[in-house]
């Protein structure tokens, strides 16, 4: 009896073992738990529902369960569906031989579905404005998702579920219009956290790719981080406009590739804050298109085209602080120079400073008459502010280059780059003239100081005396100068010569334009030069030039040359666009004049020719009466005269365009002669012989400044104008 029940259990017992084996390893297919899954899913929205096909039963020996598992099912919801790969259960044998038959866990392998289809079934389960706007930027894509759910006793899932998503070639329209494709990653989702895996993406045709993102879901926002980085790719300009406001009309396509890390909150609205980022770039080429004409001044070679080249930059972005570093090579026109630079942003302020090395591109200053030469090794260097509200203030600009030494302290200059205010100003650098120059302009309260040793101011002299308004260039520079700056400098050089000591005075500023002037020094011959510039009351400017010794500036006239003694006084009188001038040269010797010169010879005065180009003529007098209205230079009167020689001329000069000259040429013998004869006015108009009549010759001058053409024709007559002027001074002396 014992050994049949022993027979029998092990008998039972090797069917079990067969039975569990077999279920196991084949399971059995059966309808019946259909409608236990489907009621699992749908329990928590009625109108969800499963389409299933028969269930495959396997046991499960190790954890005493038995796992349920169906082929190509669907999930329905509505009018939509999605297509299923399997869904998997598992529920223990405690509750089904308790007949309990609550399912413990959900596993769901979708095949490949369209990401339209699963956020129109998720927006219509769920409605919120987010998957509202996500369905609305989703253009194309398709995913694959795994999905592990837990159930507790009554039938809620627990937070310890797991989905796996795949999505490839995903297609997204932002909300700046901009497209997005070719996206492709992982993402796993527990609970709170999602975590983003090799993604790639087209973006503007640069291609992006990522390790790792981190998304956590907090009570009110999402914490997102990761890592980002794309190839060297040549990007459009409108780029930029996606993370920086600005105008990119000007740069040409440029090539960049970085690596960032980055970490944000975003909140339901999709509004970012607490952005922090970490940047590695390497820019290969960037173009910059300026038409800055007056950088060309200053750079020769500059061909409005800057290039940045192999340049190397840190960004750092932690909320609303910003850090770039940068350094690389920098082309000017085609030479290539170093830049390193460093810019901070907090708030509305951007912090810069810079460093320019510049070797192989000359640098001219054409006021000061300095200039850097090619291949000398210089360094600009400037520290400063901007901000959005187009402020700029330098701390500091200096520029080395040998012995020389360039610096601006405290520059204060509006959105349109004009000077509001400075602190002080050095100079301390051999010009062309090799001459050394050293000179301070120096803030004092609301007015300025300008000291030196030694200045050479001849060119700025020439463009004073040459220029068509001598008060452009100060509006060019300052945007309101209203300031007094007084003068004291040892000695000041007129030419590369010429040069005047203990020059001191005051000028004052109202609006940009000289309001009051005095200025007093002397030669090294003890004689004076003296200049002042007054404004009326009828808002008239009258300026007086005063020189004992006019040489250094009759000099820079290239038509007079071999100019010795005399005296100059200098008067105008400007109101608006236009000035009356009188100059008077008294007691001086000129040795070369071409346009006199000429007509001497076309005269026929050969004597007095050749006294011209030998030991010069002298002067007892030259007067000139003259008006200047825009380009247009109108001379009433030029008089001149001397033991050898009188000049009567009147005129016009169009500035750089045409000179129209006429006059009368007299020798100084036949106006003595005339002036001597003149109760006898019959006997001197006829001549008691042939040719004794004729007194001088009238000439006409005319055309471009660079081709004059010269007329002469002989005289009987002189105009009574010529002798009244000639018995005026006469008088006079």
């Amino acid at each position: 009896m014992i050994k049949n029940i022993i027979k029998l259990f092990g008998l039972f017992t090797i069917l079990l073992l067969f039975l569990g084996v077999y279920l196991s390893y084949f399971g059995i297919e059966t309808e019946r738990f259909n409608r236990l899954i489907k009621d699992q899913i749908s329990e928590k929205n009625k109108n969800i529902d499963v389409k299933l096909n028969k269930v495959k039963i396997l046991l499960n020996l190790k954890s005493f369960s038995f796992n349920i598992k169906t082929i190509k099912p669907k999930i329905l919801y509505k009018n939509d569906e999605i297509k299923l790969q399997e869904v998997t259960t598992n529920f223990s044998l405690k509750r089904f031989l308790n007949k309990n038959l609550s399912i413990d866990d959900l596993n769901i392998l979708t095949e490949e579905v369209n990401l339209k289809d699963v956020f129109k079934i998720l927006k219509n389960y769920n409605p919120s404005v987010q998957l509202f706007i996500l369905e609305n930027m989703i253009k194309d894509g398709s995913a694959i998702a795994d999905v592990f759910l837990n159930f507790d006793e009554e039938g809620k899932i627990k937070k310890d579920y797991k989905i796996n998503v795949s999505i490839k070639n995903g297609s997204l329209r932002i909300l700046s219009k901009k497209n997005i494709k070719g996206i492709n990653f992982d993402i796993q989702i527990e609970d709170n956290d999602y975590l983003l895996s090799n993604l790639d993406l087209i973006f503007e045709e640069l291609k992006f790719y990522s390790k790792l993102i981190k998304i956590k879901r907090l009570s009110k926002n999402f914490l997102i981080n990761g890592d980002i980085r794309n190839d060297k790719n040549d990007v459009k300009p409108e780029f930029l406009n996606l993370f920086l406001k600005g105008n990119y009309n000007d740069l040409e396509n440029f090539n960049i590739s970085s690596e960032n890390k980055f970490s944000f909150k975003v909140n339901k609205k999709f509004k970012v804050t607490n952005l922090k980022l970490k940047s590695d770039i390497e820019l290969d080429l960037m173009k910059f298109n300026f038409a800055l004409p007056k950088l060309r001044e200053f750079l020769p070679n500059f061909d409005n085209l800057i290039e940045l080249k192999k340049q190397k930059i840190n960004l750092g972005i932690d909320q609303n602080k910003l850090i770039i570093n940068g350094k690389g090579d920098i082309l000017i026109g085609k030479n290539n120079e170093y830049l390193e630079y460093n810019i901070k942003k907090k708030d509305n302020n951007y912090l810069i400073k810079s460093q320019i090395q510049i070797q192989n591109s000359p640098i001219l200053i054409k006021s000061i008459n300095y200039e850097k030469k090619e291949n000398v090794n210089s360094e600009i260097s400037f520290e400063g502010m901007a901000n959005s509200e187009k402020k700029i203030f330098f701390n500091n600009i200096s520029f080395n280059e040998n012995k020389n030494y360039f610096q601006i302290k405290n520059l204060d200059l509006n959105k349109n780059f004009k000077i509001n205010s400075f602190k002080e100003i050095n100079f301390d650098f051999y010009n062309n003239n090799k001459i050394q120059n050293n000179i301070k302009l120096k803030k004092n309260k609301k007015n300025y100081e300008l000291s030196g040793k030694i200045f050479d101011a001849s060119l700025m002299i020439n463009n004073l005396m040459n220029s068509k308004n001598n008060n452009k260039g100060l509006s060019t520079i300052f945007s309101n100068f209203n300031s007094n700056i007084e003068i004291k400098i040892d000695k000041m050089f007129l030419d590369k010569v010429s040069f005047i000591n203990n020059l001191s005075g005051d000028i004052n500023f109202i609006n940009n334009k000289i309001n009051e002037l005095k200025l007093a020094s002397n030669f090294s011959n003890k004689k004076k030069i003296t200049l002042s510039i007054k404004t009326n009351k009828n808002n008239e400017r009258v300026t007086t030039l005063f020189s004992s010794h006019p040489k250094p500036l009759i000099n820079r006239y290239k038509f007079i040359k071999g100019f010795e003694d005399g005296i100059l006084d200098f008067q105008s009188i400007k109101k608006g666009d236009i000035s009356k001038s009188v100059l008077n040269i008294d007691n001086f010797k000129v040795k070369e004049v071409p346009v006199l010169a000429k007509l001497l010879t076309l005269a026929s005065l050969q004597g007095i020719a050749d006294l011209l180009t030998g030991e010069g003529i002298r002067f007892t007098d030259f007067e000139m009466f003259f008006s200047n209205k825009g380009n247009l230079m109108t001379i009433d009167e030029i008089y001149a005269i001397g033991p050898a020689i009188s000049i009567m001329m009147s005129g016009y000069v169009e500035s750089e365009k045409l000179i129209s000259l006429r006059g009368t040429l007299v020798p100084a013998r036949t106006i003595n002669r005339t002036i001597a004869s003149i109760p006898f006015i019959g006997n001197i108009l006829v001549g008691k012989k042939a040719g004794e009549g004729v007194f001088g010759v009238s000439f006409k001058i005319k055309g471009p400044p660079k081709d004059l053409k010269t007329s002469v024709n002989p005289i009987k007559t002189l105009t009574p104008r010529f002798i009244t002027r000639t018995l005026e001074k006469i008088k006079k002396n």
